[in-house]
């Protein structure tokens, strides 16, 4: 075992209303303890604009599909207490620290993994980096329930979360520290 399983993670994927700046429309939160995946826990929530067209034919989510979900304050406390782990990761991880930032405003974000970043550096070749190329490139999905769909957030956390634990296996936690930071250059636009 090495030493990455060390701490505690959470992986996070968020999906956006697609307005800009954009608000929070749904969030997952999949905890990584001893190097183990555990179990989702994810929030629909209604955000303070209507989700766009665009953003709707991404994630499937509607307007009337969070006209009663609670307001982010309201479970906001949750997602605190979900957060609370020594490492964040998620793919294209700028994008959802962006929108926790902007959602929870004094929260401290901890230390980052960026699969996308840690993929495009330690599995060199590929076609493409997004998470649905990588998803099919190494099986990502099997296994998870069928009810679960890409771009949602339980899904897209999920499949990060199994991404991540590949490329971290046989990789000390110094080497996913030293491939994970850079800057805004990897970073793909949100889609959201």
């Amino acid at each position: 075992m090495s030493d990455w399983t060390s701490l505690d993670y959470v992986v996070v994927d968020v999906e956006g209303n697609g307005q800009q700046p954009p608000d929070l429309v749904e969030l997952a939160a999949v905890p990584i303890v001893n190097g183990i995946i555990g179990e989702p826990t994810s929030w629909l929530v209604r955000p303070d604009r209507s989700i766009t067209h665009f953003a709707r034919k991404i994630h499937g989510i509607t307007n009337d599909q969070v006209r009663d979900a609670p307001v982010f304050g309201y479970v906001e406390a949750d997602i605190r207490t979900a957060l609370d782990a020594s490492v964040l990761i998620a793919h294209n991880a700028h994008v959802d620290v962006g929108v926790l930032r902007g959602k929870l405003g004094d929260w401290q974000c901890p230390e980052v993994f960026d699969t996308l970043k840690l993929a495009r550096r330690l599995l060199p070749g590929l076609g493409s980096y997004k998470l649905g190329s990588l998803v099919g490139a190494f099986e990502l999905a099997n296994g998870l329930d069928s009810a679960l769909t890409p771009h949602r957030a339980t899904y897209d956390a999920l499949v990060t979360a199994r991404l991540f634990v590949h490329i971290a296996t046989e990789r000390t936690l110094d080497e996913l520290r030293n491939l994970s930071p850079g800057g805004a250059d990897d970073d793909e636009p949100a889609l959201f």
